[in-house]
């Protein structure tokens, strides 16, 4: 298992738009993905269960991913929130 500890960097948080674009990069992999805050751990393939956690700009979270593709997935959705947060910052 794979666990990395992400900052939300996006100026508006982890919203409907970003979320969505999460889900569609989290759906290419076959491996378990799992969002963690600190009272809450969901399935990170999930748009409503991203949604509920309710990420704010400077969150942090710990993503965690199980599966054959685990580190492929995990940096390409590492690489994501980076990516997310340059665009809106």
């Amino acid at each position: 298992m794979i666990v990395r500890e992400l900052l939300i960097l996006n100026k508006h948080g982890l919203h409907a738009r970003p979320a969505t674009l999460w889900v569609q990069a989290a759906a290419k992999y076959q491996s378990s993905i799992r969002l963690k805050t600190a009272d809450r751990e969901v399935d990170g393939k999930s748009l409503l269960a991203i949604l509920s956690l309710g990420l704010s700009a400077g969150s942090t979270v710990q993503l965690m991913v199980d599966g054959p593709d685990a580190e492929a997935a995990a940096d390409a959705l590492t690489q994501l929130v980076a990516e997310l947060g340059e665009k809106e910052s």
